[in-house]
């Protein structure tokens, strides 16, 4: 009997899927696109389209409110105009495609490829960026790096908060905070230069900018690299300690 039913349950999650696949406020529309790979204009709102493969579809001004495009193939698509509100892109690649114009109010954008996609003049303060590849410079600004940096840090994705905040920095060079927070992150993929690098550049431009609470914890920070970096360090004062001490920072590194 246990056995039936998990068939059944699982005939049953199979069905499902595979209505979630097809689903879309305008059916028509939807098998257009599928057909075509051409639908601009088109309703597509709430289309089930996961892993589907629409490189260089033509999908420009189309409704796209709550599609899942979740791991699609979007490259060089062109999306200009699109309405993306609430739709799912995580993971989609969207190398080439052209979202010029394209509403993406709170658009899931984690983990997909952005690499030479045209975004100029795209209002992307409600959408999910974490962790998606290829961020242009023009998307955000400084401090818009600086937190999605300390986001991949909180999820021990110290390579990805590196990227982001050398944007922080690229855009904006007596940025602190952004050094003293790359230079936690350097520490823990064992960058022990850079990392103290950056701690000490922290320091000189808080103190320049007359940031007492900065200036204490960059000095902070720098002594205990110092004393990890000894050939034997004190006693409590190992990597496991430095990296505790690092990981209480990032709270205050919020206010940065």
């Amino acid at each position: 009997m246990l056995k039936q039913l998990t068939h059944i349950t699982a005939t049953i999650l199979l069905l499902n899927g595979l209505a979630a696949t097809v689903r879309a406020d305008n059916p028509t529309h939807l098998q257009q696109l599928l057909s075509t790979k051409s639908c601009s204009q088109c309703d597509l709102s709430n289309a089930g389209l996961v892993m589907n493969d629409l490189a260089g579809a033509n999908l420009s001004q189309a409704n796209l409110i709550g599609a899942n495009l979740s791991q699609a193939n979007l490259a060089g698509a062109d999306l200009r105009g699109a309405n993306l509100t609430g739709a799912s892109l995580n993971g989609a690649n969207l190398t080439g495609a052209d979202l010029r114009g394209a509403t993406l109010a709170g658009t899931d954008l984690r983990s997909a490829y952005l690499v030479n996609a045209k975004l100029q003049g795209i209002d992307t303060r409600t959408a999910y960026l974490q962790g998606a590849v290829g961020i242009p410079l023009s998307l955000g600004t400084a401090e818009d790096f600086y937190k999605l940096g300390l986001l991949e840090w909180e999820k021990s994705d110290f390579t990805s908060s590196i990227e982001n905040f050398d944007r922080a920095i690229l855009l904006k060079p007596e940025f602190p905070g952004a050094y003293l927070a790359r230079s936690l992150a350097k520490y823990r993929l064992q960058d022990d230069k850079g990392a103290m690098t950056d701690a000490l550049r922290a320091e000189r431009l808080f103190f320049a900018q007359a940031n007492r609470e900065g200036t204490k914890l960059a000095q902070a920070a720098i002594a205990k690299l110092k004393l990890a970096s000894q050939p034997t360090p004190p006693p409590g004062v190992g990597n496991g300690n430095v990296v505790d001490f690092f990981s209480s920072l990032t709270s205050f590194l919020k206010f940065f």
